[in-house]
């Protein structure tokens, strides 16, 4: 059997510790914002933070898990707003444990099937935000509860 092609989507990602958050959205809802504040915050508390990919990520899935990389040639690169597409260290890919949509307002209560995400057959928790100051905490809170991690 063999594996599926790589799928491309308009999405960002980044690592904390050892769980990727896969960043979808339209152009202008704040991905690169949120994963560049993503970064600060967890390095805020001492945790390992590093981008994947800004704008465009590839997809595939190995045994059973999302992994989520960068699309060249847009590899090690950020868009910062006033700046341009600029370097950022980064990793070659991270296994996805939770998806961020931006660009649409939560639901105050959520229905539970509301909180996933099935993405090349592997069902991931899922979060959405109209990014805001302050959203990577919750961000991060979302990724301990539902991903399990630390």
């Amino acid at each position: 059997m063999s594996a599926a092609p790589p799928l491309r989507l308009h999405a960002g990602a980044v690592v904390v510790g050892e769980a990727g958050i896969l960043i979808r959205g339209a152009s202008g809802t704040g991905k690169s914002s949120l994963a560049l504040a993503l970064i600060g915050q967890a390095q805020l508390q001492g945790r390992f933070a590093r981008l994947v990919a800004d704008d465009r990520t590839e997809i595939t899935v190995r045994a059973g898990r999302v992994i989520a990389g960068p699309v060249s040639p847009l590899e090690g690169l950020v868009e910062r707003r006033g700046l341009g597409l600029t370097p950022e260290p980064h990793l070659a890919a991270a296994v996805v444990r939770l998806v961020i949509d931006c660009g649409t307002e939560p639901e105050r209560m959520p229905e539970p099937e509301a909180l996933v995400e099935t993405i090349a057959g592997v069902a991931l928790p899922r979060l959405f935000l109209l990014p805001r100051a302050g959203d990577e905490r919750l961000v991060l809170a979302a990724l301990a509860l539902f991903a399990g991690a630390e």
